[in-house]
């Protein structure tokens, strides 16, 4: 398989793991004779100084004409710490989730065994958690009319039946992969466009008689993702309720370097990772690179890639609970960003078995690295 990728590190930490990322990719490449080629972009503050545009044309000309996008990081704090900034790495996120059509943000959340210790909640409540969140991302709030006043400001959330079925579709499929549950979360009580979502996916369940749907209004579903998280397989929510629960969701793992996302458009999609770009760690050499390698995995599910992205998992899956990660891991033996994609990339490429005695697990390590 040929498949063009369109790669824009961004800021921060976003280079070093996009880095590994390609690694990896290019680990799976050679050992399923698959051809990536990657068209380098500039996004972010990055573009912002080169250009004085976050998201220049020529980057979304690039992005428009590649298969997928692998998106690292944007922000840096020269950018938040100057609110007289008019121009910031946000709005070319922003512009592009536009362009490229980006309706649905997909973020997995899977806890591992050896790492439950590092999750604010008590182990038993997040071990077994799988589950994953289809946010709408184009409409709602965040896109509806607004205004201010002196004394008063508005702003209008707005639904078409349109919006709703498209990402509806997309989680009934999920599901369909998954456990069959899919629970939809919205404020029907309350709102007039929670109770279109409600009304117009019920009807769409008949569509998928095996999937058992559940509603959840928005704030017991916080309530519920922190008591008992395992009862989640796919979530289907709206742009703003949506935003706050993925990122609630997010700290079940104890690590957001674990984290990948996908934006799925009707255009193009985008593959990131959700951790942001930690301009503390920028150059260091300490970024947990497994979300971004992660998140390739799903840009390989997108190309129909199933067993590839698999075997990625898998390894990672394998290397965690070997005690292997990076330092915010408290793992066992700490690598760095740059040798962790080292050491992947080998493992997929050689098809090596990581069910290797102790005795030897740091002499494979040394090495691969």
């Amino acid at each position: 398989m040929k498949k063009k990728i369109a790669v824009l590190p961004g800021d921060g930490i976003g280079p070093e793991v996009i880095e590994q990322a390609i690694k990896v990719l290019d680990a799976i490449g050679d050992r399923f004779n698959h051809q990536f080629e990657y068209c380098f972009a500039d996004v972010g503050g990055v573009a912002i100084d080169k250009t004085g545009n976050p998201l220049p044309d020529e980057t979304l000309e690039t992005c428009l004409n590649t298969d997928a996008v692998l998106f690292g990081a944007i922000g840096h704090p020269k950018f938040d710490n100057d609110p007289s900034l008019k121009v910031r790495p946000e709005q070319g996120l922003l512009r592009m989730r536009k362009e490229l059509g980006l309706f649905a943000n997909i973020r997995p959340v899977t806890t591992y065994k050896k790492l439950l210790h590092l999750s604010p909640l008590k182990e038993d409540k997040v071990a077994g958690v799988d589950l994953v969140i289809y946010r709408e991302l184009t409409s709602g709030i965040y896109f509806g009319e607004r205004g201010t006043s002196e004394n008063s400001a508005f702003d209008t959330c707005f639904y078409t039946v349109e919006e709703i079925e498209r990402i509806a579709h997309a989680a009934f499929q999920a599901a369909m992969k998954r456990r069959k549950i899919l629970t939809l979360v919205d404020k029907a009580n309350v709102l007039d466009t929670s109770r279109l979502w409600r009304s117009r996916v019920q009807k769409m369940a008949a569509e998928y008689p095996e999937v058992t749907l559940n509603f959840m209004y928005v704030d017991n579903a916080a309530m519920q993702l922190i008591q008992y998280p395992k009862q989640f397989d796919v979530v289907l929510t709206s742009n703003m309720f949506g935003d706050i629960l993925s990122d609630e969701a997010s700290v079940l793992t104890g690590s957001m370097g674990l984290l990948p996302s996908a934006s799925i458009g009707l255009k193009t999609s985008v593959f990131e990772p959700i951790h942001g770009s930690f301009p503390q760690a920028a150059g260091e050499d300490v970024a947990n690179p497994m979300a971004a390698i992660l998140s390739a995995a799903m840009m390989l599910d997108e190309f129909g890639l199933q067993k590839e992205a698999r075997i990625i998992r898998t390894t990672i899956k394998h290397v965690l609970e070997k005690g292997i990660g990076t330092p915010e891991l408290n793992a066992r033996i700490t690598l760095s960003c740059s040798q962790v994609g080292d050491m992947l990339a080998h493992l997929i490429a050689e098809d090596i078995s990581l069910d290797i005695g102790e005795d030897r697990l740091a002499e494979k390590i040394s090495t691969i690295i």
